[in-house]
């Protein structure tokens, strides 16, 4: 049986603990690293039979209560203990998990007219697999020398940062983006769970052995807002502060607030004073 979300963070989270940090002794030489299953059950409060349940995923309907217990045994807190929580909530498989309809083929006029209105300020739509669906001249402009635009057909954010050769130059800071698109994608899992798209999408970069490896590490933190440290071909190293607005159905409009660089990168204005002719 397929493990959910919820299973795989559950045998994540106990490969990350060491016992010194739940208050037991370390006993010795392990042939696994973290927390044996049966440690677990004991400062939780169940059966090591039901976790192994859990963890397997043969058992998809844990009540709020062991939930709790669970994430208490597991130390965890703040957001990781919200996603703990939507991840249990999103344990089960099939008809009765969200997600049921199929995703929105076009974006509506008015999420496109939003996007155009922001001009000069770069800005775009997201679908499900963060797929970028439609831009704005700005936006265009300032991603295109990054190599975001080199495969038009399909603008993908996840793909990029886990396949493209620039990537890793692009970003300044790769591994903090490459765990917010994860975190991005699993709450679209958790969002649309009947998706198969989306499941297809991730199997497809699994065979990226980094995105792999990173995703079974469940990082919580979700794709609303921070900041991307870029390289920019063009404009040199920048900081741009970024936002991600939810639609009421499969897409939201991200923006670059390119602008609030501009006093410390002067070079950055020619992007506004040119997006703005067009």
């Amino acid at each position: 049986m397929a493990r959910s979300g919820f299973a795989e963070f559950l045998v994540a989270r106990r490969a990350e603990l060491r016992p010194a940090d739940v208050g037991l002794p370390e006993g010795g030489r392990r042939r696994t690293p973290g927390l044996r299953r049966e440690e677990v059950a004991v400062l939780a409060g169940l059966s090591a039979d039901y976790l192994a349940r859990l963890e397997q995923g043969r058992d998809t309907n844990p009540s709020m209560a062991v939930v709790n217990a669970l994430a208490n045994a597991l130390k965890l807190e703040g957001s990781a203990r919200h996603h703990f929580g939507w991840l249990s909530l999103t344990a089960c498989q099939g008809a009765g998990c969200p997600g049921e309809t199929p995703p929105e083929a076009e974006v509506s006029e008015t999420m496109m007219g939003i996007v155009r209105a922001l001009n000069p300020t770069p800005a775009f739509v997201l679908g499900r697999q963060l797929d970028v669906v439609h831009w704005n001249a700005a936006w265009a402009e300032f991603a295109g020398p990054l190599g975001l635009l080199d495969e038009p057909d399909r603008v993908n954010l996840a793909t990029y940062t886990f396949t493209h050769p620039a990537a890793r130059r692009v970003w300044r800071e790769w591994d903090a983006v490459a765990d917010l698109l994860i975190a991005a994608l699993r709450r679209s899992q958790m969002r649309w769970g009947a998706d198969t798209g989306i499941e297809r999408f991730i199997e497809e970069l699994c065979r990226t052995p980094e995105f792999a490896l990173r995703w079974l590490r469940h990082p919580p933190s979700g794709f609303t807002n921070a900041r991307l440290a870029l390289a920019h071909p063009v404009h040199g190293p920048v900081t741009v502060p970024f936002e991600t607005l939810d639609g009421a159905g499969d897409h939201s409009v991200a923006v670059w607030l390119v602008e609030q660089t501009t006093a410390r990168t002067p070079a950055l204005r020619l992007v506004g004073k040119r997006a703005a002719n067009e």
